[in-house]
């Protein structure tokens, strides 16, 4: 899994609740192994039927048009469970999505492939979608050594992860290997299961 510790870049403001896993990769990126799915990321949102893009799309526009960051509204990643809306953010070159809420599945899919899903009050959430559509600079760092964000008028906001989520996506580590770092631990309990009772274990 990808390393997050620390990103600073520009952040696209789409604050619209319930942003679903369609519309982030709709069905045609969904029908070759071959589609380039950062390109196809909200494609019917981004683009015309004959594939120009539309210009009005935030994500169409400069400097938004390089965002690693995405501020949007509540329940975002709701819908299906495909994971492939996720590879399609980080495909575009999103890292992180800020959001006061996020669909239960996209949320731990996330994490798991290396993309923060933070999650901020929707006060904040909308004030820095504010700040960052007015900003010359629209550039927004989230440190996540320190759970600290830093808005492009220079306010920090401080956040929480969950401290074994924190250190997944710190160090890299998928669920398999972070459940190998616990092995002591599980052979721990299982010798002392298997004492408590032996009759649970069959030895062949």
């Amino acid at each position: 899994m990808q390393v997050f510790t620390k990103i600073t870049g520009i952040a696209a403001p789409l604050l619209l609740p319930n942003i679903n896993t369609d519309a982030m990769s709709p069905m045609i990126a969904g029908r070759s192994l071959a589609a380039d799915l950062g390109k196809l990321l909200f494609a019917n949102w981004r683009y015309a039927p004959d594939g120009t893009e539309l210009p009005d799309f935030i994500l169409n526009r400069p400097p938004f048009r390089d965002s690693k960051i995405l501020i949007a509204g509540p329940n975002f990643g709701c819908g299906s469970s495909r994971e492939r809306a996720v590879w399609a953010l980080m495909r575009f070159g999103i890292r992180c999505v800020i959001a006061p809420s996020f669909a239960d599945i996209f949320y731990d899919s996330a994490l798991q492939n290396g993309l923060l899903p933070l999650i901020l009050p929707a006060a904040q959430c909308a004030s820095l979608a504010q700040l960052v559509a007015q900003a010359p600079q629209p550039v927004v760092t989230v440190d996540l050594v320190q759970c600290r964000l830093e808005g492009p008028a220079g306010g920090v906001i401080a956040f929480n992860v969950s401290a074994e989520r924190r250190t997944a996506l710190l160090e890299g580590l998928d669920e398999i290997e972070v459940m190998l770092r616990m092995e002591g631990d599980i052979a721990a309990y299982e010798a002392e299961d298997r004492r408590r009772r032996p009759w649970i274990y069959l030895d062949r």
